[in-house]
């Protein structure tokens, strides 16, 4: 069960896919997931396309969510990296696919990069969630 509150001002527009204010109430655990890219557990890409390495991204992030006692239904921010000339629709696209839905989406930061740290990387993903203590 998440614990935040998710706000959207009625003068700003409305979007399903996020939240435009995220309130994470004092004494809640924040959960912070440094970038995750679409390796294996070898460290390997596991392939050139981007629907592959959002999934491996995201199965990832689940891993991460799970080790610190966290769900899907946590995360209250994304911040997503994507290297320029990919698109934009099929990363959304895939991470549809393989992300389930919540009824409060995160809020989410966007960007074109040149290039990310790791070779061949086309996303990356960083994630904040909050819990109870």
């Amino acid at each position: 069960m998440t614990i935040a509150t998710y706000i959207n001002p009625e003068s700003l527009h409305s979007n399903p896919a996020f939240s435009q204010v995220v309130r994470v109430p004092a004494g809640a655990d924040l959960i912070y997931i440094g970038g995750q890219n679409g390796v294996d557990a070898t460290g390997q890409i596991v392939g050139p396309d981007l629907a592959s390495q959002v999934r491996q991204t995201l199965a990832n992030l689940r891993a991460c969510l799970t080790a610190a006692g966290a769900e899907p239904a946590d995360v209250v921010k994304w911040n997503l990296l994507i290297k320029e000339g990919e698109s934009l629709q099929e990363g959304f696209a895939a991470f549809g696919a393989a992300w389930e839905r919540t009824p409060h989406p995160p809020a989410i930061t966007f960007a074109f990069v040149s290039g990310l740290a790791v070779e061949g990387a086309l996303i990356e993903i960083e994630a904040v969630a909050a819990v109870s203590p």
